[in-house]
């Protein structure tokens, strides 16, 4: 069954190379001379691309401890395992550093270290010089045409934590130096204001314990950042994605404007759909922890929602791999560690959760773990889509597996999140540009063989909600 755009079908499908030749009935391809996959009772996806990861990353919950998340030699392993074959990271633009050599050295630590295809984000962080600005074009000639920035410091200020909120004021200009060249600005929307005093009013109060997690990062942040983005967006003409959208407040944010022809596009995580605030009281619930939080049923029910049917474009991971131990070490709202280890579920995740369960159609699916990544972020039809011309980047997921995951089904780090998950479905098959890179519980691939996708966003994306 290979889902492409047109919808589901039994089809056969023909690599040459690096690319798809072609997608036809079955058995009216040559098989003569060629290697055969028999990918009866599978479900063929495009592989997976999942747009928001932080791989070799600054952690920042313990700033007098620091250190690195795990970095692209293990993580992407997972990813192989796990039916991804690109994925974008970021690279932070900070003052006193221009943005061309960042992006560079960012790079040159992923090269000969993925087993996946990688892109990054640029994020502008802090109280950039003007002439930063100026350098926005530039990268996005050069292939990075999505720009990142933080509304707020997510964690307490702290004179040995870099801060990366970037002020109002500096995000409109970047939206217009974005706008012009052809980019698309991607938000971690919160309010300062609110988020910083509930750090505040909440240590005075005593109250730090990390169950508190979504009584800092409020539904009300997500609402007010969300609307005034969306406000200066809507000034500057510029397109706009809103990364791990966690409330309820933010999806509707999101469907109005685009009811009013706003080319504005949300994500949410995996772990936003499928968990709320009361699991942070559970022995391991800061597992499943990523800044902004988790909510409330009623946001998860709006998460879903937007997935299975409109509102939301992608699923997420805002990948942040560590050892369990660094990840539980933190117990309070100012020292709890964001992210965990979850790209290497994702795909199945959405499967059993998605289809199987909100009977998510089999295109929708594949909408949202590839090909609406691939559309917003200029990867578009290279990668995202089975169609003749593109990259041979393809999943294949067994709908027949029926089991409760353990620490035996992931291969990064000490622990998962998802272990003690119950799934129908998983992916056994990934191939990146026409190679198998995993079968059967096999790791095929190799470290070095991803590649740095250059990108180029479609100027319909950046005039209209297109996805």
């Amino acid at each position: 069954m290979v889902v492409t755009p047109e919808g589901a079908s039994v089809r056969d499908v023909a690599v040459e190379g690096e690319r798809i030749v072609a997608v036809a009935a079955p058995g009216s391809l040559p098989a003569e001379g060629a290697r055969v996959i028999d990918a009866t009772g599978k479900i063929v996806v495009p592989g997976g691309i999942d747009p928001h990861t932080h791989l070799a990353h600054g952690i920042m919950s313990r700033p007098d401890e620091p250190g690195l998340t795990i970095g692209p030699e293990e993580d992407t392993r997972g990813m192989a395992f796990g039916g991804t074959t690109t994925h974008i990271d970021f690279c932070f633009v900070h003052p006193g550093v221009d943005i061309m050599p960042t992006v560079e050295q960012r790079t040159k630590r992923w090269q000969g270290n993925s087993y996946v295809d990688y892109a990054f984000h640029v994020t502008l962080a802090g109280a950039l010089p003007i002439r930063t600005f100026d350098q926005i074009g530039e990268a996005i000639q050069a292939g990075f045409p999505s720009f990142k920035v933080f509304t707020t410091n997510i964690l307490p200020v702290h004179p040995k934590r870099t801060q990366n909120r970037i002020d109002f004021g500096r995000i409109h200009f970047a939206m217009g130096k974005i706008a012009a060249a052809g980019g698309i600005l991607v938000v971690h929307g919160e309010d300062d204001d609110v988020v910083q005093f509930n750090y505040e009013r909440f240590r005075a109060e005593g109250k730090l314990d990390g169950a508190n997690m979504h009584l800092v990062h409020t539904k009300l942040s997500e609402l007010l950042a969300f609307r005034r983005t969306i406000a200066l967006a809507r000034d500057a003409e510029c397109g706009v994605y809103f990364v791990h959208t966690s409330a309820k407040e933010g999806v509707d944010a999101i469907g109005e404007a685009r009811a009013d022809g706003l080319p504005i596009y949300g994500e949410t995580l995996h772990q936003y759909a499928c968990f709320n605030a009361e699991y942070y009281k559970t022995p391991r619930g800061f597992c499943s922890h990523t800044y902004p939080s988790l909510k409330f049923p009623e946001d998860q029910q709006a998460l879903w929602r937007g997935l299975v049917v409109d509102g939301l474009s992608t699923l997420a991971t805002d990948e942040y791999p560590t050892p369990l131990a660094i990840k539980l070490r933190g117990k309070t709202i100012e020292d709890v560690t964001g992210g965990n280890c979850g790209a290497e579920a994702r795909m199945g995740i959405a499967w059993s959760e998605g289809v199987v369960k909100r009977g998510m159609s089999l295109t929708r699916f594949a909408e949202i773990t590839s090909t609406n990544a691939a559309r917003i972020f200029g990867l578009y039809p290279k990668k995202g889509v089975i169609a003749a011309g593109s990259d041979a980047d393809l999943a294949l997921i067994d709908p027949s597996i029926d089991k409760t995951l353990t620490r035996d089904d992931f291969h990064v780090s000490d622990y998962s999140p998802w272990e003690g998950w119950r799934v129908s479905g998983w992916p056994v098959t990934t191939i990146l540009r026409g190679q198998v890179i995993a079968d059967g519980g096999r790791l095929l691939g190799r470290a070095g063989a991803g590649r740095l996708a250059s990108r180029k966003i479609d100027g319909a994306l950046l005039r209209r909600p297109v996805c």
